[in-house]
């Protein structure tokens, strides 16, 4: 079995079942009122406006209100008298036409042509502005307007991407893919949006009740409130059980904090039962999938997106910020979340604004004699190192110009910079002094390192290293009922690359976990386990509360033969498909929705679906190697090598050399019986990507399959000298060993094997019978 890009794996057997009896991974969630939250309608911040005047007033001076705006004279912040700038060598021109605002720069055929700009996109530190074409599609211009003041840098334009401004063709050129508004965007800056993508005629038509952010997108539609606010008092008690807001976000609701005399602590006075606020916030301040529409206040996240974990390469193995990630997942790590903290705490909800400038902010729970003071924070008080935020939540800067802030609201660690290599908030402001540094500062203030709430970043930097003790850590922080869930998430996502009894044994626990987060990283843990085993573990999670829990056991268990049932007889495997199925055809704009609608199709044995998948994947995006390759594994299945050939070599001529292309035909290739021309595939692979321990290793198998064992062995080396804990190479290291009668070698490699996978039941078996 191997893994392709479209997310599915292929099997190599059908499971063998026609009935199972399914239950529900958990009981007692609450019922949130969702018809009657989807049966109210959408009236507009206006309206709101008549009986909310001051709340009204602060949301119009907020970013939320500027969020998206037609363009129009009153809107645009940016300098459209003709003004030029010079970016990747591109030409892009500003000017007007009347009342009109016009661009002029790199069309997608890389020809300059002119665009009018029909919206504007944010408002601070910089204002974006679209361009609508003709299909219906939104995209973003790359050139955007710094808003900043001129003595800080602002008033000027600037692109995005800086001196690496994406050319036409690249999916980051602001007409490509991954500048489209109606999918990148949309959903966070408008309200009540329908994208409407119309797969046969590849067009939008796009839609929403607010252009803005407005105040349904957090309230929820008013239409009931609006009557409710119009009706008798004796209408309002007798005919109402509540004032028909969709949601009540009163968690703050006579709520306060005292300080606890011993630890000198804040504590909230009642304990924070529901999340309705966070989650209210989370859509659009997380990084996270959408999986289906009609989001609304009241209704739960989960049914609607499929948020990220602490994941490598978007976060630092200590949880913090990486990449773009907004704040959602950040926060949720926090020791603040877990003591009951809400976004509201510190920001005004309806001018977004900090409820209290610099320390202030901090003091209204934390007393400013214990903590506002250079006992604790080490820095003279006034200077920019004695500001709370400076420490505990450090900035990372993104499109050049926005700095946004950690809110994993850490404990600063130094010593953790040294051992793990994540950045720490001493350093960044002491950029001439070294982490050890920093780290010896620390421990002679307080006697040793500090401490802070994030106890899992040894545990995720052993699995980034492939550390011999990565499991049992990774096994013991996804159990640890200390640990957000958040970070026990990340967990059993890191597990679910590590298959095993260990991981399964996490993942079996943590199937009937409250958080619905918790439970669809276990399901993850099912994909690389053999059909039945992957049944037994992800079955129960297709009847899961959460839409995106069933939908990801629907994707790996899309080829399990048969009917899976409840106690009640329904197919829940097939109700569940269908609801993946209507959530993938949701981003039918997209390629990696078609891939792995195609990749379903092909597991339940639906060839000509799947392979037209594929093909329309190919015209959104012929510049996806990923789908050449998917789409030839398809053919190779069905014993059309000859076709499978040819769609790698159109992805070759189409992108040029590329590894994963030439190794996806050299294994074409080898199924073909043409060795030679596969060997030179394969090798090529390995040379264009030395660093993908896969390919050196299919290029060995070749070799060694060939009568070349000598030079099979000596890619081994080579390989394991950069990955030495490489889990295939070590174990066909042994094995080419062991068949050339190389008994204390091939010992030498099992051991070896074994000791980097211990919980590998396989490798343990080759050790024992070369003992």
């Amino acid at each position: 079995m191997r893994m392709t890009a479209g997310g599915l794996l292929t099997l190599a057997a059908a499971v063998l079942i026609t009935l199972v009896l399914v239950r529900a991974t958990r009981t007692g969630v609450r019922d949130p009122g969702g018809a009657g939250i989807a049966a109210a309608q959408y009236v507009g911040s206006d309206t709101c406006a008549t009986c909310h005047t001051a709340q009204h007033e602060l949301w119009r001076a907020s970013q939320h209100e500027r969020a998206m705006a037609h363009a129009t004279p009153d809107r645009v912040l940016g300098n459209f008298n003709n003004a030029t700038v010079t970016a990747g060598g591109v030409d892009t021109r500003f000017f007007r036409r009347g009342d009109e605002f016009w661009v002029q720069t790199e069309g997608a055929d890389g020809t300059p042509t002119d665009f009018r700009v029909r919206y504007t996109f944010g408002v601070d530190p910089m204002q974006q502005y679209l361009v609508e074409f003709a299909d219906g599609r939104i995209q973003a211009l790359s050139v955007a307007w710094d808003t900043r003041p001129a003595t800080t840098g602002g008033q000027r334009w600037f692109h995005l991407y800086g001196d690496r401004a994406p050319r036409a063709g690249d999916e980051l050129h602001w007409t490509g893919r991954q500048q489209n508004w109606n999918f990148m965007c949309a959903d966070c800056h408008s309200t009540n949006v329908r994208k409407n993508y119309n797969a046969a005629a590849n067009r939008f038509t796009t839609t929403w009740s607010a252009i803005n952010v407005g105040c349904e997108a957090c309230h929820g539609p008013g239409s009931a409130h609006t009557r409710w606010a119009r009706a008798s008092t004796w209408t309002r008690v007798v005919g109402w059980r509540d004032n028909g807001l969709t949601v009540a976000l009163d968690e703050r609701a006579g709520v306060s904090w005292t300080v606890d005399a011993t630890t000198g602590r804040p504590v909230r006075t009642s304990t924070r039962t529901t999340d309705r606020e966070v989650s209210t916030c989370a859509p659009c301040h997380s990084r996270r999938a959408q999986v289906a529409e009609g989001y609304r206040p009241g209704l739960p996240f989960n049914d609607f997106y499929s948020p990220v974990t602490i994941a490598p390469d978007l976060f630092h193995v200590d949880g913090q910020q990486q990449e773009e990630v907004y704040t959602h997942t950040s926060f949720l790590q926090s020791r603040m979340n877990h003591a009951g903290v809400t976004c509201s705490d510190c920001h005004d909800p309806h001018s977004a604004r900090l409820r209290a400038p610099g320390n202030a902010l901090c003091a209204q729970c934390h007393v400013p004699a214990q903590y506002d003071s250079a006992t604790h924070h080490r820095h003279p008080p006034g200077t920019a190192g004695a500001a709370c935020v400076a420490c505990h939540m450090p900035e990372r800067t993104y499109m050049q110009i926005d700095p946004r802030r950690d809110h994993g609201l850490r404990v600063p660690r130094p010593d953790l910079s040294v051992s793990l290599g994540v950045p720490n908030a001493c350093s960044t402001c002491h950029t001439s002094e070294s982490n050890q540094w920093a780290a010896d500062r620390v421990k002679d203030w307080y006697g040793r390192n500090a401490r802070g709430s994030q106890q899992f970043a040894e545990a995720f930097h052993a699995d980034e290293g492939n550390a011999a003790d990565a499991l049992a850590r990774l096994t013991q922080t996804a159990g640890d009922a200390g640990q957000p869930p958040v970070v026990r998430a990340a967990a059993l996502e890191r597990l679910s690359r590590r298959p095993g009894p260990a991981a399964v044994a996490a993942a079996s626990a943590a199937m009937h976990d409250a958080s619905a987060d918790v439970r669809l990283a276990a399901v993850r843990v099912a994909e690389g386990l053999p059909p039945r085993e992957r049944l037994a573990l992800a079955g129960a999670a297709l009847v899961d509360p959460a839409r995106a829990v069933r939908l990801e056991a629907a994707r790996l268990l899309a080829s399990a033969g048969g009917a899976v049932a409840n106690a009640e007889g329904i197919n829940v495997l097939d109700r569940a498909t269908d609801e993946l199925v209507a959530s993938l055809r949701l981003h039918a704009d997209r390629p990696e929705s078609r891939n792995t609608l195609a990749a379903l199709f092909a597991a339940q044995g639906r060839f000509d679906e799947a392979v037209a998948e594929y093909q329309a994947s190919l015209t959104l995006a012929p510049d996806v190697a990923g789908t050449y390759i998917n789409l030839a594994d398809l053919f190779g299945q069905r014993g059309r090598e000859a076709d499978a050939d040819a769609t790698l070599r159109q992805g070759l001529a189409r992108l040029g050399p590329r590894a994963e292309l030439h190794h996806a035909l050299g294994l074409s290739l080898v199924r073909a019986g043409r060795r030679a021309e596969a060997l030179l595939a394969l090798g090529e692979a390995a040379r264009l990507a030395p660093d993908v321990p896969r390919f050196s290793y299919a290029l060995a198998v070749a070799l060694h399959s060939t009568g070349q064992p000598a030079r099979a062995t000596q890619v081994l080396e080579q390989l394991l000298a950069r990955y030495p804990a490489d889990r295939d190479s070590l174990f066909a290291l042994a094995t080419f060993h062991r068949d050339a009668g190389r008994r204390a070698e091939a010992r030498t490699a099992a051991l070896r094997l074994a000791a980097a996978w211990p919980d590998d039941l396989d490798a343990r078996a080759l050790a024992d019978s070369l003992r």
